[in-house]
């Protein structure tokens, strides 16, 4: 007997049926009812297996007690718990109760194998919609990429065709001119004045479309280089405000430098003409028409050096040591290259002037998305307004809030008129031997 005890404490039978009841317990919601019916059999089995090695340490042990040996307590507890198995109460519910139990959990079984089955084949169907739809997606993808480029094509043949008919009409005119006037030398002799013509130069004949390209990229700028600046300078500064303060400085900064190298320039090629030039047209219109035919003369890096030399004297906005205002040099050089343009149009464009704390107007600007709408006072401008003499050609945009007048009265009392110089070490330095500069001017480059 004690052998077969042994062999059952080895056995770890009763850990086992722990272990396989616990495991059961846990996952009985995601077992299926005969996966569970299953797993009940098996305890029960495992159960019973226990049961019959009992009974046999039972009859070994009361064997070895004699005829009488563990009688009373086979009377006493053994022989009344056995009789309680067999004499348990017949149950309330009717006898096919069970059957209904077994009916209802193969019915919700069903049920189960049915609405798996259903989401999957929904799953199978947006899968292949899904599929269908990036393949749309794709092709019209290519078509967009396909009309692009169809459009690129026929931008660069409109364009060619454009200073083609310009280049014709200059030929037509010119040749019309001579037609009319065959010996202009002797004509300019009999009179004391220098001839002028009616025919209309280079410069006069492109003014609309350059008026018309010039505008455009004026919004150009305010939708992708002010962007980019923009994204460039919050790295460092976090303060919005500031930003945009900076950014509308330097763009009428370049504005003012820009007007102010087209003026010397002008100057420059007016004295340079004036010692060969003899009609037809005026020495003024000469001078436009060389400065439209050689934009690519202007010195934008020099404007560019002394805007942000100017930008560093300006009190109003500030920048972190560690960095300088180079880092919105694209900005400021396309902006230069626009305005200096801009002054070869027979009405040149230029930006509308505004403080901060001024009434705002409607005429020139929009508010900005984060303004207070009944404000009536101007608190910083973000984009300066494009006109042509008293006429807005192109909103500027300005922010408004309340007391905007009051806080910036205060912002400048509490804080020093600030004046920066640049080092030796963060000067600007820009060097470009194709660049020319108007006292580099000469007659053999007219």
């Amino acid at each position: 007997m004690a052998e077969i005890l042994r062999r059952l404490t080895n056995a770890s039978s009763f850990s086992v049926l722990q272990d396989k009841l616990e495991n059961w317990h846990r996952d009985y919601h995601m077992f299926s009812c005969d996966q569970n019916v299953n797993r009940c059999c098996e305890l029960i089995e495992l159960t019973a297996k226990i049961q019959g090695q009992l009974f046999n340490i039972l009859n070994i042990t009361a064997a070895e007690g004699g005829h009488y040996g563990g009688v009373d307590t086979l009377k006493t507890r053994f022989l009344p718990w056995l009789g309680s198995c067999f004499s348990i109460s017949r149950p309330s519910i009717a006898e096919d109760t069970s059957l209904h139990f077994f009916q209802d959990a193969a019915e919700k079984e069903r049920k189960m194998k049915e609405l798996l089955l259903s989401h999957e084949s929904e799953i199978r169907k947006m899968e292949a919609q899904l599929n269908s739809t990036n393949l749309q997606l794709e092709s019209v993808t290519a078509e967009l990429e396909e009309a692009q480029k169809k459009l690129d094509d026929t931008k660069c043949k409109s364009a060619t065709t454009l200073l083609a008919t310009e280049d014709e009409i200059l030929q037509l005119k010119a040749e019309l001119v001579r037609s009319r006037s065959p010996s202009p030398l002797p004509l300019l002799s009999r009179s004391s004045s220098p001839l002028r013509s009616t025919s209309p130069t280079r410069a006069q004949l492109t003014n609309s479309s350059r008026h018309a390209r010039l505008v455009s990229r004026f919004s150009d700028l305010y939708t992708m280089e002010r962007l980019d600046a923009q994204s460039l300078l919050r790295r460092y500064i976090p303060d919005l405000e500031m930003v945009q303060r900076i950014i509308f400085i330097a763009v009428m900064e370049s504005f003012q430098k820009a007007k102010l190298a087209y003026r010397q320039f002008k100057q420059q090629v007016r004295k340079t003409l004036s010692t060969s030039h003899f009609g037809p047209e005026s020495l003024e219109d000469a001078a436009v028409d060389y400065i439209v035919r050689n934009l690519d003369l202007y010195d934008v890096l020099c404007s560019v050096n002394n805007v942000i030399l100017a930008m560093n004297k300006n009190p109003q906005i500030s920048f972190p040591p560690e960095v300088d205002f180079r880092l919105i040099c694209p900005l400021i050089r396309e902006t230069c290259r626009v305005a200096f343009a801009m002054q070869t149009l027979d009405t040149p464009l230029d930006l509308a002037y505004g403080s901060s704390g001024e009434l705002f107007n409607n005429a020139k600007y929009r508010r900005s998305f984060d303004s207070d709408f009944s404000a009536p006072l101007v608190a910083y401008y973000v984009w300066p307004a494009l006109v042509e003499g008293s006429t807005v050609v192109v909103k500027g945009e300005a922010v408004t809030k309340r007391g905007a007048l009051w806080s910036r009265n205060r912002s400048r009392s509490a804080s020093p008129t600030r004046s920066r110089s640049l080092s030796p070490a963060r000067s600007v330095r820009f060097s470009d031997k194709r660049s020319m500069s108007p006292g580099r001017l000469t007659t053999r480059h007219l």
